[in-house]
């Protein structure tokens, strides 16, 4: 009889479910939410702007591996150790440079290779430099930076005395993941970010204000819809769009603009569905703690959108910016996402990048979906 009995309240919970759902799919079909553009937007985009705002490029990490041990090896490497625009970390082989290269520890890695200071004298030495071409603007800002902390090295020596033929170093350069160094490469993996974003969050954040403003919340007070049930008949067509846009951002980001895609579509589908329960779960929250649409709109375009625009990695790089700037876009869940984005579109599946990021959204959506469902409890009571 206790079989029976659960047997009919999963089928009833199922079946108030799918009515929340279909109730919800029409709402969303005949009413299309509208994202209003109001006063806390310019001041989000004040501070983002004044603050996260540096298209300098400072802080390279880079790995210097140097194949002799010589005067004029030391002497290169000196020029990137004292240069501001760079970090140095030192290894010996190039395959533990390469390492850390996929796992984006290092932006670049300088290769001062064996007979260099003799070649010097002959003046046919090279010098490889390998940048991490994800972010093609970087990298031509790098690759720049490379060749003058060499032709500083080089004008040390002339102080020196020592006369260097002007084609005594000639630089190597290659960019890793992106060859044609095509900024559409970087920027349209970050998309999609802003695609599901603006879905996940900012249409979602409507729902529970819509209903308040309209009065028709009250009316599932006297349904026996559990808050769960509710929030999820209302997350479950808003997380189907969500797949839609992206699956249509990924698909225009390969037919239309080439964008080389070398990981798995099936790891890029589970990183993007995690990213989306995470948007989801900021849409359900700021809907479930305000009774506006407006106050709710503003809150998700600045909890959300704004910094999956100006502090994920997306368009600014984040070691340029101020240090406390830096600290506080390990909060905003797009960081991950473009991270992992760049990294399998461009890289492929490198789990040393993939694991920590997703589990990070992992823990994230969980959070912040439990908060969904208690916000939504307190309010049904």
């Amino acid at each position: 009889m206790t079989d029976v009995r659960q047997a009919g309240s999963r089928t009833a919970s199922a079946t108030r479910i799918a009515a929340l759902i279909r109730k919800e799919t029409w709402q969303l079909l005949r009413d299309p939410s509208s994202i209003v553009i109001g006063i806390i937007m310019p001041l989000a985009m004040l501070l983002l702007f004044g603050y996260g705002l540096n298209l300098d490029v400072k802080n390279v990490p880079v790995a210097i591996v140097m194949e002799e041990v010589s005067d004029d090896a030391r002497g290169v490497a000196s020029g990137f150790e004292l240069s501001d625009y760079f970090r140095v970390v030192h290894v010996k082989t190039m395959a533990e440079a390469q390492k850390l290269l996929l796992a984006h520890t290092v932006s670049a890695i300088v290769r001062i290779p064996p007979g260099f200071a003799r070649r010097v004298q002959t003046n046919d030495a090279e010098i490889q430099v390998i940048v991490h071409g994800a972010d093609a603007n970087t990298a031509r800002i790098s690759l720049g930076y490379a060749q003058g902390a060499i032709g500083t090295w080089m004008a040390r020596e002339a102080a020196r005395g020592r006369m260097l033929a002007a084609a005594s170093v000639s630089l190597e350069s290659r960019l890793w993941f992106n060859e044609a160094n095509e900024s559409t490469y970087f920027l349209v993996p970050g998309l999609i970010v802003l695609v599901v974003t603006l879905i996940g969050t900012l249409l979602t954040a409507l729902v529970v204000a819509r209903e308040w403003e309209r009065g028709t919340f009250e009316a599932l007070f006297v349904t026996p819809a559990r808050s769960s049930e509710i929030l999820l008949g209302k997350a479950v067509p808003y997380f189907i769009l969500g797949m839609i846009g992206f699956a249509l951002s990924v698909g225009g980001g390969l037919l239309l603009f080439g964008v080389p895609f070398r990981g798995s579509f099936l790891v890029l589908t589970a990183v993007s569905m995690l990213y989306l329960l995470v948007a989801l779960g900021i849409g359900l929250a700021v809907s479930s703690a305000t009774k506006s649409q407006f106050l709710a709109s503003q809150m998700s375009m600045t909890l959300t959108f704004l910094p999956a625009m100006m502090l994920s990695g997306f368009v600014f790089d984040i070691r340029s910016m101020p240090w406390i700037i830096q600290v506080v876009t390990y909060v905003f869940p797009a960081r991950y996402f473009v991270s992992l984005l760049q990294t399998i579109f461009l890289a492929g599946n490198v789990w040393s990048v993939i694991i920590p990021n997703a589990a990070v959204l992992a823990v994230m959506a969980f959070a912040l979906l439990a908060l969904s469902v208690r916000l939504n409890r307190k309010i049904i009571g």
